[in-house]
């Protein structure tokens, strides 16, 4: 699997993942569901990295990536009905 298809495949599960972290640790800071969100979501690429090959090779820069997505994905839920929902 090249790795644009892999990285695709990751960056799917930060919707489910900012979601689930929201479930589980809501009243939290925001700063501490980011970074549980992204040691899930680093974890799961980071596996599939391993199964593939070693296609990150600057892990700091890909993980400032995904803290990007991770704040991109909550502005879009919170901007959404979801955030409604979850006040009301």
């Amino acid at each position: 699997m090249n790795f644009l298809s892999k990285l695709l495949q990751g960056i799917a599960f930060v919707p489910a993942i900012v979601n689930g972290v929201e479930g589980l640790f809501g009243h939290k800071s925001g700063a501490d569901k980011k970074n549980t969100a992204m040691t899930l979501a680093l974890n799961t690429i980071q596996a599939s990295d391993a199964i593939a090959g070693k296609d990150i090779v600057d892990g700091n820069k890909f993980q400032d990536g995904l803290g990007k997505v991770i704040d991109g994905v909550v502005l879009c839920l919170n901007a959404s009905t979801w955030s409604k929902t979850k006040a009301e």
